[in-house]
Order: structure tokens, then C-alpha cells, then sequence
């Protein structure tokens, strides 16, 4: 192993303050778990693991013609992406005085729907391999590592991130469970709404 445990160090330690900053995944976790708690938004979690896996190896085996070999299709996925998101925010809306967790806009679906949107909202975000491509490099010397540098890479991609984001969905439905009155309900429901809608958007624009 040529990477040093004061590298991997730095490096999770860039993988924790950029996780701190909210972006796309943030929205979708608060949205789910408000909507259905943690049992919701942890699948979501698990799905974006995907996506925090592989575009390190993209970025360490130099394959940046995946992103023009299949460009059509990742125009397509992140389309879906935009259509799903708003169409699941606009249900929540629609029925914002649901109490929480029987809009079924997004616990409906189950686990498999979470984990989806988890793929989802990484794989459609263009500036997930773009930050991953630009990043590692400036960590590791790519033209060096070897298997078990690669493993230790991938393993800390993946943890932090997955980590933060079933502690950010805990907290999330620890306050949520603090929502009893009716006026608290419409409010988190059109919160959790407009999240979802402003994923989109984002995803769009992006």
C-alpha cells in the first residue's frame, strides 16, 4: 500500500467538511424523513453509496470517456431524475395536511424506492464526477496506487458520506417526531415538498 494513513486521514477529512455542505442529497434525505421517518430516508442513504463508489474508481482508472461514451444516456437519468423528484414533491403538496408518513408520496414505494432515489439523485448529479475527478488527485497519485490503495479510497468515499447521512436522517426524524399538531403537519409536508421540487430543480440546472 502506497497511500499513507495521514493521506487517507486528509482526504476523509475533505470528504467530511464538503459532506457538511448541503446540496441535492441533503434535500431528498430531509424530504423522505420527514415525510416517513428514518426508516424512509436510510434506504436513500444506501442507493447514493453507489454512486460515492463509483466515481472514485472513474477517477482512478482515468475512464473520463464514460462520461462521452454514454452521455445520452446520463442526459436521459438525469431527466428521470428531474421528473421524479417533482413528481413526488407535488404529491406531497398536494396533500400536505396528511399527517406524516401517510402522504405515501415516498414511503408508499418502500425500500426499493428509496434506494432508487438514492442512485438516482447521485448518478443524475454531473457535479458528483466532476468533483470526485478534480479532487482525488490533488490526494493520491493516481498513476501509483495500488489494489489495496484503491480498496482503502473506495472504503472512505463510501463511510463518510453514508455515515453523515444516517446521522443527518435521525436527527431529521428526531425532530419530526415532535410534529403532532395539524398546523405542524401541513408545515413539514410542504417543507418536505418543496424540497423535493428544489432537488429537482437543481438536478435540472445542473
Amino acid at each position: 500500500m502506497t497511500i499513507t494513513a495521514s493521506e487517507l486521514g486528509l482526504y476523509a477529512f475533505a470528504l467530511f467538511v464538503l459532506f457538511m455542505t448541503p446540496g441535492p442529497v441533503w434535500a431528498a434525505i430531509t424530504a423522505r424523513a420527514l415525510s416517513g421517518g428514518f426508516h424512509a430516508a436510510w434506504p436513500l442513504a444506501l442507493g447514493v453509496v453507489i454512486g460515492d463508489a463509483l466515481w472514485p474508481l472513474a477517477a482512478i482508472f482515468g475512464l473520463s470517456w464514460i462520461t462521452s461514451v454514454y452521455a445520452g444516456f446520463m442526459e436521459l437519468l438525469r431527466w428521470v431524475a428531474v421528473a421524479m423528484f417533482i413528481g413526488m414533491g407535488l404529491l406531497i403538496l398536494r396533500r400536505a395536511d396528511t399527517p406524516i408518513g401517510e402522504t405515501g408520496a415516498l414511503t408508499r414505494p418502500g425500500m426499493l424506492a428509496g434506494f432508487m432515489a438514492g442512485i438516482v439523485v447521485i448518478l443524475a448529479n454531473p457535479k458528483a464526477i466532476l468533483f470526485y475527478m478534480g479532487i482525488l488527485p490533488g490526494f493520491f497519485d493516481l498513476n501509483a496506487v495500488g489494489t489495496a490503495d484503491i480498496v482503502a479510497i473506495c472504503l472512505i468515499s463510501l463511510a463518510v458520506p453514508f455515515i453523515g447521512n444516517l446521522i443527518f436522517a435521525a436527527s431529521v426524524d428526531r425532530a419530526r417526531r415532535f410534529l403532532a399538531s395539524g398546523r405542524a403537519v401541513r408545515r413539514a409536508n410542504i417543507i418536505a415538498g418543496s424540497l423535493m421540487l428544489l432537488v429537482g430543480a437543481a438536478i435540472a440546472l445542473g
